[in-house]
């Protein structure tokens, strides 16, 4: 390091005296070249004059093209905000700065800036496209059901038929809305977080018994164990949890398949895994499904009723408690997914 910086001192200083040579070297031949008489102490003395001349305004005229180019810069920056203010996100500052310096630093955060603001106004456009497409099914087929409904031919199987699929679109909307204000809620900075001392084991229980008609429907095998582990969290957000990834395992388990649930302590961390034997999910969806409006096209049948918001809600909740959350799945094998919380 101390080399280095002596290599460059000793650089700048031949530079420095090259420099001021040169300038010298100028100054004698231009008074030479002058048709004039001079003592040599005066002919000296306006060499000395002519290189300092010389000099000088050598060092205005490269002062004078960096402010030109800093200039420039500023121009550039000024009309990049002024695009970034009407919407246009695809900017990008490309000025070729001979060392790092403070203005290096504007443009590269500036060019950091404009890229993050890219990516949230691509988001911003996804998500409207996925709600404006999960609202446009459900009312379609009320449009159309509702218009059916208005034959007077129908038979009472028929309108009844109809009747059920008008309030269950109307149900599948209404869940929708739901998801949406609540995920919304819970990334903003104003949703109620309220930790408690609760049993982690005992609500989770409760929250399986909720669902017995649902897995004594389909006849399901449940194996559950769960160690009484105590734990310091929002109950009603972990609630939440616990029945989507519950309601989940049961909805996508075929019939007669089999459901495990363990909860046990690890150090200071709560452990709970929830399994399924059920349709799985591939390699590539995995890294996916906590995305919002998600589904995966091998699984349309098995989240035709959903949304694609509930898994990510419940990474929002865990995140929001300090956990973690993965899957591990294989397709017609089933889904395992893993859930690390902090006790205290």
């Amino acid at each position: 390091m101390r080399s280095n910086r002596f290599f460059k001192q000793m650089l700048g200083t031949l530079f420095f005296i090259a420099y001021i040579s040169i300038c010298f070297s100028a100054g004698y031949y231009i008074i030479e070249l002058l048709p004039l008489r001079l003592t040599d102490y005066v002919r000296f003395l306006a060499t000395i004059m002519t290189s300092i001349a010389i000099m000088i305004s050598i060092g205005y005229l490269i002062r004078a093209i960096h402010h030109n180019k800093r200039v420039n810069i500023y121009l550039e920056i000024i009309d990049a905000l002024r695009k970034i203010a009407n919407g246009d996100y695809n900017v990008q500052l490309d000025f070729k700065m001979g060392k790092k310096n403070e203005m290096s630093d504007i443009i590269n955060h500036f060019n950091h800036m404009a890229k993050q603001l890219k990516q949230m106004e691509d988001m911003r456009q996804e998500f409207i496209s996925n709600v404006s497409h999960e609202i446009q099914s459900p009312l379609t087929s009320i449009v159309g059901f509702a218009q059916a409904l208005q034959f007077n031919k129908l038979t009472i199987e028929e309108r009844n038929h109809y009747l059920h699929i008008i309030e269950t679109e109307s149900r599948r909307l209404s869940k929708l809305s739901d998801n949406l204000l609540k995920l919304t809620s819970l990334e903003s900075e104003h949703h109620p977080f309220e930790r408690t001392d609760f049993r982690l084991d005992q609500q989770i229980r409760t929250i399986i018994l909720a669902c017995e008609p649902a897995w004594l429907e389909k006849e399901l095998e449940l194996d559950i164990s769960l160690e009484k582990v105590s734990i310091f969290a929002d109950e009603d957000l972990m609630s939440q949890v616990w029945t989507n990834l519950i309601h989940n395992a049961i909805k996508f388990t075929r019939h007669h398949g089999r459901i495990t649930i363990r909860l046990q302590q690890v150090d200071d961390q709560a452990s709970i895994t929830i399994s399924d034997t059920g349709i799985g999910i591939s390699d590539q969806d995995q890294f996916h499904i906590f995305e919002r409006f998600y589904k995966a096209d091998l699984a349309r049948e098995r989240t035709k009723s959903g949304s694609g918001l509930g898994l990510s809600i419940v990474k929002r909740i865990i995140e929001m408690h300090e956990g973690t959350i993965s899957v591990k799945s294989e397709l017609d094998k089933g889904t395992t997914f893993t859930i690390l919380l902090p006790i205290s």
